[in-house]
């Protein structure tokens, strides 16, 4: 939980966040002071109040799509590529590579630094790094909490930062110490909180849940009734319903057969029309929130089997590749190539960038229709399709080929000189 918790500002008091009213928001996640009179009155039970002050990240839909876009983002570490003679090659050498590639601070491997990242940008619309500096060489990025951030302008024009770090002590930085990426909205200091702007729809979907929960926890759901023309006994009601426990009742009595006399009469129950309603709603709130993060609702658990599996599943992880992946890590390419390279290097087409290729190497019959292809125009040699396979290279392999069969008709059937 303490990694989620640093992108919700839970793990910390003091800052911006400490510093204003205590009530619940995505921007504080903490109680009101003046709470405490609805509590002496009695006017608010302790269900109600943690009903009230229920996390958004709780719903099942917030945290299987953050979890989505943040894990798949982490899964890319960018890498640093530079041109030569004109193609594009890992540039292993360089400063950056393997901080950004595989070890980006002492506590963090990449995946954990880029999850935080991702993760922050989604909830928070904003995410910080503090760069660590050895001899004036960029050493580390350590993650910085969204939470309680404030960025001013200096007179000069420079961005400021300053916050409160897990010790409590304050930390205020220039902008050429910080990395600072900045989500979709806001203005030229910050990105829009999704959480703060959405607000009103993680609202409504907390609140249809904690009502389903109430009315299945709450309410008398038998699975059926028995009725009978004639009032029982105290003591033939206390029987009969020892009956049913004993033999009817658990997996292991399932389908077992029910033999009624007396003019008993069995009567199944369905779930209500009122209930069914309520699920429904559930599943629209799930879906809007899919919309606001833009995965397709079937990545998460929502649709029907149809769309969940088959061909409809490989047209959603292309979707939300093209439409919803791509525009988010060419956010996180461009604020890392214009706070961490120079310009000089920019200039001469070193570039930060995620290699989008692993994503679609669980398409098999796709990759290999797609090598195909390359090799029979001699877009590609033998060896490169090996080298992305992982694969040894061979004798000969580096050579490319193409297929003679579209040549000039005056040139049909002449052998090659």
């Amino acid at each position: 939980m303490k990694w989620w918790k640093g992108v919700l500002g839970l793990a910390k008091d003091g800052g911006e966040a400490g510093q204003k009213d205590h009530a619940w928001t995505p921007e504080t996640g903490r109680a009101a002071f003046h709470d405490r009179d609805n509590f002496v009155t009695n006017r608010v039970t302790l269900a109600d109040y943690t009903a009230g002050t229920a996390n958004p990240l709780g719903l099942s839909a917030t945290f299987a799509c953050v979890g989505l876009i943040a894990g798949t983002v982490a899964s890319l570490s960018p890498s640093i590529y530079r041109r030569v003679n004109g193609v594009r090659v890992e540039d292993r050498e360089h400063p950056l590579f393997w901080m950004l590639r595989f070890d980006p601070n002492a506590d963090d491997t990449d995946y954990d630094f880029w999850e935080f990242i991702a993760a922050s940008i989604e909830l928070q619309g904003n995410a910080y790094a503090d760069k660590r500096r050895n001899g004036g060489r960029l050493t580390s990025l350590i993650p910085v909490s969204p939470m309680g951030m404030t960025v001013r302008r200096t007179r000069k024009g420079s961005r400021e930062y300053e916050w409160v770090d897990e010790g409590g002590n304050r930390q205020v930085r220039r902008e050429d110490d910080i990395l600072h990426i900045r989500g979709f909205g806001g203005d030229r200091l910050k990105g829009c909180s999704t959480l703060a702007t959405c607000a009103r729809i993680f609202a409504g979907a907390v609140h249809t849940d904690l009502a389903a929960d109430k009315v299945f926890a709450n309410g008398v759901r038998p699975s059926g009734v028995l009725s009978l023309d004639d009032k029982l006994t105290p003591e033939q009601r206390s029987y009969l319903e020892t009956i049913l426990q004993e033999k009817f009742v658990g997996a292991m009595n399932a389908g077992r057969p029910m033999v009624l006399d007396g003019g008993v009469k069995w009567h199944a129950l369905s779930l209500a029309p009122e209930d069914a309603e309520l699920l429904e709603s559930r599943k629209f709130s799930g879906e809007e929130i899919c919309r606001i993060f833009g995965v397709p609702p079937a990545m998460v658990g929502y649709g029907d089997k149809a769309s969940n599996w088959g061909t409809g599943k490989e047209v959603d992880v292309l979707g939300f590749i093209k439409f919803t992946l791509r525009k988010r890590l060419r956010r996180i390419e461009r604020a890392l190539m214009k706070q961490l390279l120079t310009r000089q290097e920019r200039m001469q087409g070193v570039t930060i960038e995620f290699n989008l290729e692993g994503l679609l190497r669980g398409d098999s019959d796709g990759r290999s229709k797609f090598y195909q292809l390359m090799t029979m125009i001699g877009a590609m040699t033998i060896n490169e399709v090996r080298a992305l396979e992982n694969m040894p290279p061979v004798e000969g392999g580096e050579v490319p080929r193409m297929q003679m069969q579209n040549v000039p008709i005056p040139r049909a059937g002449q052998e090659e000189q």
